[in-house]
């Protein structure tokens, strides 16, 4: 592997009392930026080949925009990615052998915590991509990281490349992250 890509799901409706956080659904808005970061990660040729997804319901409707966008990849949905922290999110990485570029969705605080640990072993090519993914990874966010290394997941071979935000893909941003006129 030497690319990987870290997703939190997209915007969900709030918790409330009776309603089981593992069944939340996206909200319009969740729809509309998952489709958005999609759209960018294919812009900026990041297609993953791979993705692990978290069985809950907010993280299957994220990759559904995803998997229209990328058809070719391969899904695995994996139970144990529901609220895992950094080191269990790092395990299912590492046992993922012969994709290119990985893709991760699932749910913070471990997906920020882990998007924040790779990126202090490894630096990032992008100083203020790395100042907005160390104060926050939002509904949506997207980590990328690339290693020169083709092989085992080494959190410090992985350096941040980008990191979207759905905010920042308005209608006047192309869809390579840079402010339109």
């Amino acid at each position: 592997m030497n690319r990987l890509i870290l997703m939190r799901h997209a915007k969900t409706e709030a918790w409330t009392e009776g309603l089981d956080d593992h069944g939340r659904a996206l909200t319009d808005q969740g729809h509309r930026a998952a489709e958005t970061v999609g759209l960018a990660l294919k812009a900026q040729s990041w297609r993953p080949e791979r993705a692990i997804v978290s069985t809950a319901r907010r993280t299957r409707e994220t990759w559904a925009h995803m998997a229209g966008l990328f058809p070719e990849c391969e899904v695995q949905f994996d139970e144990s990615l529901y609220l895992a922290g950094e080191r269990g999110i790092a395990d299912l990485i590492n046992e993922q052998d012969g994709a290119g570029c990985l893709m991760v969705i699932g749910h913070n605080p471990g997906l920020h915590d882990l998007a924040v640990s790779i990126m202090r072993d490894s630096g990032s090519a992008d100083h203020q991509a790395a100042i907005r993914l160390a104060a926050k990874m939002p509904t949506g966010g997207c980590a990328l990281y690339e290693s020169e290394e083709d092989g085992a997941f080494l959190p410090v071979h992985f350096r941040l490349q980008a990191f979207i935000r759905p905010k920042d893909l308005t209608d006047t941003t192309d869809l390579t992250g840079s402010r339109g006129g």
